[in-house]
């Protein structure tokens, strides 16, 4: 059991180290800025939305 366990954690490791293509410091900082561009903007037109929602239900519930 234990040797497939480590058996398991080599190829683990030699995928990792050897197969898995990591991205650039430059494209990693583009992949961020998007994300956190488009995490902005969704949060600002679920903004935009509640206060929408918010003006008709005043208008629907006065008081």
């Amino acid at each position: 059991m234990f040797k497939k366990f480590f058996k398991y954690c080599q190829v683990c490791y030699d995928e990792l180290a050897h197969k898995v293509t990591w991205p650039t410091s430059k494209e990693l900082t583009g992949s961020a800025v998007l994300v956190l561009s488009a995490s902005l903007i969704i949060a600002l037109v679920v903004f935009v939305m509640d206060k929408i929602f918010e003006q008709i239900m005043s208008l629907v519930y006065p008081g």
